[in-house]
């Protein structure tokens, strides 16, 4: 699956480099466009020293994992939540009489390797954040720890929006509710919301284990709700448990699949 998944992502990439201006272009605007977000609360910090608590570099640090995560996920999965438009025009039986995965097949098609402009920002953020603040080498492993488990939970919701549609059709804009939601969201630390919507990141739609979990670890913070300060070692297992969740709704959803009857 990873061999097909990386050749069709190179045969699009090659695609979209073949009009270097536009590709150049298009990556930038990617790059400023995310830059927008860290602007936002840049004046926030602007008319106030904290945010429900947290500093600037702090909640840098909160955003730059969370949206490093969510554009990871985006630029390598993003695509799995529009099968519907595969299912609607027939597409998605052409993929599944192929030798592949028709995972791979779907993650992969028109993969827009211009997404990399939001990493890229995100990034910058992050090392920013991680420049400025003073965070002990036993607790500064967990930032890339935090990132990757962050990408596996925003792919298996994507997956878990993909196997929706085998159901609704319709079904993107509930999907994206939860992946581009859930990454607005986790923008800002989650203190600010109200305290039954953090225990539904928590315990029920497990986005705290993004970056708001492992980051109170990563920042020596406790818990609002009073969970003990080691919960956020649990995002690895978190994001596993919900890949499982999601890799076994796609195969349901496959199986259950009927072909468009055209």
């Amino acid at each position: 699956m990873i061999r097909t998944y990386a050749l069709l992502a190179w045969t699009w990439t090659r695609a979209a480099a073949q009009y270097r201006l536009s590709f150049t272009l298009v990556t930038l605007g990617a790059f400023v466009v995310g830059g927008l977000d860290i602007a936002v609360i840049w004046v926030i910090f602007a008319n106030t020293d904290t945010l429900a608590g947290f500093a600037l570099s702090e909640v840098m640090l909160l955003y730059g994992a969370s949206q490093l995560a969510f554009a990871l996920a985006d630029l390598l999965f993003g695509n799995v939540d529009r099968i519907s438009q595969h299912i609607r025009a027939g597409t998605l039986d052409v993929m599944l009489i192929r030798p592949a995965s028709p995972f791979a097949q779907v993650a992969a098609d028109r993969f827009s390797p211009h997404r990399i402009g939001r990493a890229a920002q995100a990034a910058v953020v992050l090392g920013v954040a991680l420049a400025r603040l003073e965070i002990p080498l036993g607790r500064v492993w967990m930032v890339p720890v935090m990132v990757a488990s962050g990408a596996v939970i925003f792919t298996a919701l994507f997956t878990l929006g993909g196997a929706l549609q085998f159901l609704l059709t319709d079904a993107p804009e509930v999907a994206n509710a939860f992946t581009y939601g859930g990454a607005m969201l986790n923008q800002y630390p989650l203190s600010v919301y109200d305290a039954r919507i953090v225990r539904g990141l928590t315990f029920v739609l497990p986005l705290a284990f993004v970056n708001w979990q492992p980051g109170l670890y990563v920042l020596g913070r406790p818990d609002p709700l009073g969970l003990p300060s080691w919960t956020g070692l649990l995002s690895p297992a978190v994001a596993l448990a919900l890949a499982a969740v999601a890799a076994l709704a796609w195969r349901a959803g496959i199986r259950r699949y009927r072909s468009t009857g055209s």
